[in-house]
């Protein structure tokens, strides 16, 4: 199935992708699987829906929590004899202590110490490995697909952003929400990276190329340690030459068009990836202990790409207000990532980050903050811009806040979808590519030698 062409399956005969992906039993439906989670005890129900489990029956027809080690113990003991010859070739301790966890994690489904090796992990190859990204499942968003990135450190870029890394506690605790839902200690480990990609496989080339990742996920990983923020400098600019700046041309009135820029692109995609770390995660409903993920289920990846999106406007905002950030990027930042927009939308309103995109946009021109002239392009209205940014990152993150799933939805039904006038725009793009396809030639030319 084609993720840039909503699934659309290119193989003749082949049906509808399932929602559920391969996680769950084929024959069953998500309302049974849905009830049979409520029906566990605690420990139960975390080992069900856990990252690092499928769903399977067992010979009396009931359902159980495989764990990924077991499901698929084959491929997975492969890779973890390769990793672990990768380890003993490297002469830089942190690549070779990450692999060799990593290694270790594949057999036992216990990622916790790899993931905090991942995250203190100083070398100058940077690879990323593992089951980390829950698109996938359509269901509930629970389960992790496989993917991974080899990328080589860049250490000019990696400093030049180090200073964000020091403002993240700042930014928590002025976050536009209930004082009482901000994190008053977030974990200590929050290392950024720029890195040039060499190789992705897995999830993270079958569709969207990524520009940037926040990992892990593991909630109680974040929690005690922080997170890493990764950004795919040389993807990012591919994108930005190959695809934003000819949208830009068409999309946006023509007075804006001097105003996009790849600085403002690159530290929107960082803000971005710092806000996924940043706002509710592990929550509480009714004197329950849960999290954001599980309460949002299937919506979470929609409203959780939408929160970075916007609350990295804000946040951005926040720091050029404070002197971090210069103040002639104020000019570029809405032009460039409504244009952006555009781009976004185009990867399918079926995606999460296309969906979360489209809530973004039509608040926009519900607020006035974005408006449509008369030969159809779009154009930023800075008066307005500014109050629509911070209502609706406040919005969602109160969304994350209560764990509540039915608004979520409603957000998604009455924002995740494209107006005409959005669509006029996008019929227009059909000569530009909706994103790159990378080649990996150093890749290809090492697999020729073997």
């Amino acid at each position: 199935w084609s993720r840039l062409e909503d699934n659309e399956p290119f193989i003749p005969g082949v049906p509808t992708k399932p929602e559920g992906a391969s996680y769950y039993p084929a024959n069953a439906t998500r309302d049974e699987v849905a009830a049979w989670f409520d029906s566990l005890g605690e420990a139960e129900r975390s080992e069900a829906t856990s990252f690092f489990t499928t769903i399977r029956r067992d010979p009396s027809g009931a359902f159980r929590a495989v764990p990924y080690s077991v499901e698929y113990q084959g491929p997975l003991a492969i890779a973890a004899a390769l990793l672990r010859e990768a380890a003993a070739l490297t002469t830089q301790p942190t690549l070779a202590r990450y692999l060799e966890l990593r290694a270790e994690a594949f057999l036992s489904n216990d990622y916790y110490a790899s993931d905090v090796a991942w995250m203190e992990l100083d070398a100058s190859i940077e690879p990323t490995i593992g089951p980390y990204e829950v698109y996938e499942d359509e269901w509930f968003n629970y389960k992790a697909a496989f993917e991974a990135f080899v990328t080589i450190r860049d250490d000019a870029s990696t400093e030049q952003l180090s200073r964000f890394g020091a403002e993240l506690q700042d930014l928590e605790d002025h976050l536009p929400i209930d004082p009482a839902y901000r994190n008053p200690k977030l974990g200590t480990l929050a290392p950024i990276r720029v890195v040039n990609v060499v190789f992705t496989a897995g999830d993270a080339n079958s569709g969207v190329q990524t520009a940037a990742f926040n990992l892990p996920n593991d909630e109680r990983v974040v929690l005690e340690n922080g997170s890493k923020r990764v950004m795919l400098k040389n993807v990012q600019e591919a994108k930005f030459s190959e695809v934003l700046k000819p949208i830009s041309t068409i999309a946006l009135a023509r007075p804006a068009h001097r105003a996009i820029s790849f600085e403002a692109f690159f530290t929107h995609i960082l803000m971005h990836e710092l806000m996924h770390g940043l706002g509710p995660h592990s929550i509480q409903v009714n004197g329950r202990p849960t999290t954001v993920r599980e309460e949002l289920k299937e919506t979470y990846s929609t409203i959780e790409e939408a929160k970075a999106d916007i609350s990295g406007l804000w946040g951005l905002h926040y720091l050029i207000d404070k002197g971090v950030v210069d103040r002639a990027l104020e000019q570029t930042i809405y032009p460039t990532f409504l244009a952006s927009t555009f781009r976004s939308i185009r990867f399918g309103i079926n995606e999460a980050h296309g969906r979360g995109v489209a809530i973004q946009l039509n608040t926009f021109l519900d607020a006035g903050a974005v408006t449509v002239n008369d030969d159809g392009t779009f154009s930023v209205e800075p008066v307005g811009i500014r109050k629509a940014v911070a209502g609706l990152a406040q919005r969602l993150m109160m969304i994350q806040a209560r764990g509540d799933y039915e608004e979520a939805k409603a957000v998604i039904e009455t924002l995740g979808v494209v107006r005409p006038e959005v669509q006029r725009v996008l019929d227009r793009l059909q000569r530009i590519p909706v994103d790159i396809h990378p080649r990996y030639t150093t890749a290809e030319s090492l697999a020729a030698r073997d």
